[in-house]
């Protein structure tokens, strides 16, 4: 999105130059408040309460249009009513619709309780004011009509897929690369990969890693904790197959995996059912357990799967066709607004 509005300014809570600022050059970035407290960008999951106030408080009124990328804050930003604001929405915000899962793992359930009730009546106001929103998956899309009582349209993100090329998959070891949150179901795959006697590496941290390493400890997982994009897409490149054991909203693994040449194994459920071709690209296991996946483990046969037809499949979802997709839909709102289509 950046890159399609090299001028526009960028608006976020907090920024932290040391991780994305090869990515977002600092003198684009307008930061909130936030960025002012101590530690900010170390404990960012701890300031939950106040990244409502955070994006409100944000002086949008000389803008004509507004694009925001949103998983649970930024589509709360305030913007004049003539203006289109068009949300990018990665997913309904997890502690609306998988409270349990989204908090369990911090082992923080019922004292998070209260302040996530005022966060959910708080995240279904802030959905009513985009003037549209556009969402990564069918998934989410259904999420968003049950949730949020509002439709929207369907675009597939973009994968970066200059980071991958095929590799031989000479490596006898699966894969997954993953943010170690409890939702994403790694334990369910080092259970798996237990049973069917087979190696797993795991690339990865976040929030459950240190439980995961001790559940991964003797036995035929890898933890790598840390891994660079290099050395993911490497990884990714060699192994058997890639594994997505838990629902992912979209889920960029497996197109990038694609683009890799290297078949997936995925759960059969939410966005993986967009982005892998069964018997193409990869393959599911059906029950959301360790002895349902270890049977696919078992007999998995990456031979069976062709590379070339798998890197035509990961072209589908290049970043200029969501580039060109996401303009057209732009500019139909500007033009029902009657807002000039040069208007950043």
């Amino acid at each position: 999105m950046t890159r399609i509005w090299p001028q526009a300014p960028i608006y976020t809570s907090i920024y932290d130059e040391g991780v994305v600022g090869d990515l977002f050059a600092r003198s684009r970035v307008r930061t909130s408040f936030l960025q002012k407290i101590p530690g900010a960008t170390r404990n960012f999951r701890m300031l939950a309460p106040l990244y409502p106030r955070a994006f409100e408080s944000f002086d949008l009124r000389e803008f004509d249009v507004i694009v925001s990328s949103s998983s649970a804050w930024a589509k709360g930003v305030r913007a004049r009513a003539d203006a289109v604001h068009v949300c990018y929405l990665h997913t309904v915000s997890r502690f609306v619709f998988d409270y349990e899962r989204y908090v369990g793992g911090f082992g923080m359930a019922r004292l998070a309780r209260p302040m996530l009730a005022r966060l959910i009546a708080w995240d279904v106001r802030a959905a009513q004011r985009p003037t549209a929103l556009v969402c990564n998956s069918r998934t989410v899309q259904e999420r968003i009509a049950a949730y949020y009582g509002r439709e929207a349209q369907v675009l597939h993100p973009p994968a970066d897929l200059a980071r991958f090329s095929p590799g031989a998959g000479r490596g006898d070891y699966f894969f997954i690369a993953s943010r170690l949150l409890p939702y994403k179901r790694i334990d369910l795959a080092i259970e798996a990969a237990r049973a069917a006697g087979v190696p797993l590496r795991v690339a990865g941290t976040g929030p459950a890693e240190s439980a995961l390493r001790r559940r991964a400890h003797g036995s035929t997982t890898t933890m790598l904790g840390f891994v660079d994009d290099a050395c993911v897409a490497a990884l990714m490149a060699d192994a058997k197959a890639v594994i997505v054991p838990g629902i992912e909203d979209y889920g960029l693994v497996p197109v990038e995996a694609a683009a890799c040449g290297t078949p997936v194994i995925a759960f059969r459920g939410g966005g993986a059912l967009e982005t892998i071709v069964d018997g193409v690209t990869g393959t599911f296991f059906d029950d959301a357990s360790p002895q349902s996946l270890a049977a696919v483990l078992r007999s998995f046969d990456r031979s069976r799967y062709d590379p070339l037809r798998m890197l035509e499949h990961a072209q589908s979802f290049s970043p200029q066709r969501f580039a060109d997709a996401l303009q057209r839909i732009i500019a139909v709102h500007q033009d029902a607004r009657e807002i000039p289509t040069t208007s950043s």
